[in-house]
């Protein structure tokens, strides 16, 4: 039997990527949970290390979990030629490999433990004509098949399986998956797939040797249906890819609203604040109720709390270039020090903290990046600690900036290699305004008048990273993300107008993101990435890795 999906009166409806106005790799509408908050997860960098991870589980489940041998290549025009070994591109592939989740402790040795368990990998830098900077192309084999696979890292960890055998499919990760290899043609299968299975969709890819059905649905076909289907047609191979984001996609998703401007025509007589927005929104998306979504989002701020406290201690790690400053900069602050920041420099402490846990491979949160995971909690927490605020509060302001993401994620980019550093910490100094605001009681028209003005102030923020290491000039942009988040905060507060419309000003981002030189994109080909001194550090952390 065929699902059915339902659509509300007030609502947008979408069951394919082609039928989106918005511009995402994903099918479906963003999730605060799976786009914009998240994943929870270790290393430098949620493009490379998160979505590299979750790239190699899927390849894992496409190889049936026996994987012999990898020949991952890279295209010399993308940003991953350069950055795949210093960002963790390779660790989280490794890991994926082996199935670990992205908070996996070993993480760090995965490389290690993939050659100890047998595994043969090799990169290779080689012109493929990649479309996206960040791809992947895999080669996998072991002694009973071989598979071919290319996906895409789209930003903040999210990924797109574009290409299987040389065949064009569509896998985020977001469902349960059954991809049915058969001869080219297949119609008759088709038919008896539409007649008898509950799925949110069933597509049919046709290459030129092999031909790719994918189902798509909230679990796995019965094992005696596969059997019976298998009796009756000749299926080449099937394989079942479980789903590795958080919150899963389903037939006809619906949601109240996906721009500003729609989010306020939808509030029309409702009067509800931002967070409640959120709520709204992630309600429809997710298929949860919203006290599940506001418990979700508790359980990541406590994480978030967590993390900041970790990097205060003191973390320790060889490879990266800075050490324990959050300490340094908290014994300074409580000896008065420092010049008088007041909130400022609680929430520069707490940015710092949380920015060290992430160089150290602690457990962070990607919000909505990896490389700019301080921000925003930095501000947020750093404000609410500084008032003395409840976690509830702190939850409430973190769902209005993800709404805001939601947003910068459905008509724009969390990738730096795309849009530069302010797809990174410029987004997440938007988001965190609005965060601010709802901290400090203010409207919902303020909130957002904050995250437009946030916005437009790093327009053309480039990405430039020292020695390939997601460390410098990444700390001083994310403290500089929270800085005029804060200063953001307080002028809407003050009611200053923003005059630019927060929608057009993410649509001015996405062509200034596109604009910049692709050398200032995460390609380590620019900027302050190619200093001298940049050069000798690199030169340095490569030396200390190896004696290590």
């Amino acid at each position: 039997m065929r699902a059915q999906g339902s659509q509300e009166s007030d609502t947008l409806t979408s069951r394919h990527p082609s039928a989106l106005a918005h511009k995402t790799t994903q099918p479906g509408y963003p999730s605060i949970f799976n786009d914009v908050i998240g994943p929870v997860m270790r290393g430098p960098s949620s493009s490379h290390c998160a979505a590299a991870l979750r790239i190699g589980r899927i390849a894992r489940d496409l190889m049936d979990h026996c994987i012999d041998e990898v020949v991952v290549t890279f295209d010399p025009h993308g940003s991953l030629a350069t950055t795949h070994q210093s960002q963790g591109s390779d660790m989280g592939l490794c890991g994926g490999f082996l199935g670990w989740e992205a908070t996996d402790e070993r993480l760090a040795q995965s490389v290690q433990v993939v050659l100890e368990a047998g595994i043969q990998v090799k990169n290779e830098i080689k012109e493929f004509g990649a479309r996206h900077p960040n791809t992947y192309k895999l080669a996998l084999r072991n002694s009973c098949e071989q598979h071919t696979l290319t996906a895409i890292s789209s930003g903040g960890g999210m990924i797109e399986i574009v290409e299987i055998d040389g065949v064009e499919v569509s896998l985020a990760g977001d469902y349960f998956e059954t991809l049915i290899f058969i001869d080219p043609g297949g119609s008759k299968i088709l038919e008896t797939l539409r007649e008898n299975i509950e799925a949110d969709e069933i597509l049919f890819f046709s290459g030129k040797d092999v031909s790719i059905i994918e189902i798509k649905a909230q679990r796995f076909l019965d094992e005696e249906f596969i059997s019976e289907l298998c009796s009756l047609y000749r299926i080449r191979q099937l394989r079942t890819i479980s789903p590795v984001l958080p919150v899963l996609s389903r037939r006809e998703i619906a949601v109240p609203f996906i721009t500003c401007e729609q989010m306020l025509q939808y509030n029309s007589g409702k009067n509800l604040e931002l967070w409640e927005l959120a709520v709204h929104y992630e309600s429809a998306r997710g298929n949860m109720s919203h006290e599940q979504v506001c418990q979700r989002m508790t359980e990541i701020v406590r994480r978030m709390q967590k993390s900041i406290q970790e990097g205060i201690a003191g973390t320790q790690y060889v490879d990266r270039i800075l050490g324990n400053q959050s300490g340094l900069f908290q014994r300074r602050m409580a000896n008065r020090e420092l010049l008088d920041g007041g909130m400022l420099n609680q929430i520069i402490l707490y940015v710092t903290a949380m920015m060290e846990v992430k160089s150290s491979m602690g457990v962070i949160v990607a919000a909505p990046t990896a490389g700019s995971c301080g921000g925003l909690p930095g501000a947020c927490i750093g404000a609410a600690s500084a008032l003395g605020l409840s976690i509830q509060e702190m939850t409430q302001a973190m769902l209005a900036a993800g709404l805001i993401g939601v947003f910068i994620a459905a008509h724009a980019t969390f990738a730096a290699e795309v849009g530069g550093c302010q797809a990174e910490c410029g987004a997440g100094s938007g988001m965190a305004s609005a965060a601010l605001v709802t901290l400090a009681k203010g409207t919902l028209k303020q909130a957002i008048g904050a995250a437009s003005m946030a916005l437009q102030n790093i327009l053309g923020m480039v990405c430039d990273p020292v020695a390939n290491r997601v460390e410098v000039p990444c700390l001083g942009k994310n403290v500089m993300a929270a800085s005029n988040a804060l200063a953001c905060a307080n002028m809407a507060l003050a009611d200053y107008e923003a005059v630019i419309p927060l929608d057009e000003v993410i649509e001015a981002m996405d062509r200034v993101g596109k604009s910049l030189p692709h050398e200032l994109r995460c390609t380590a080909l620019g900027g302050l990435s190619t200093t001298k001194t940049s050069k000798e550090i690199e030169k340095r952390l490569r030396q200390t890795i190896t004696t290590n």
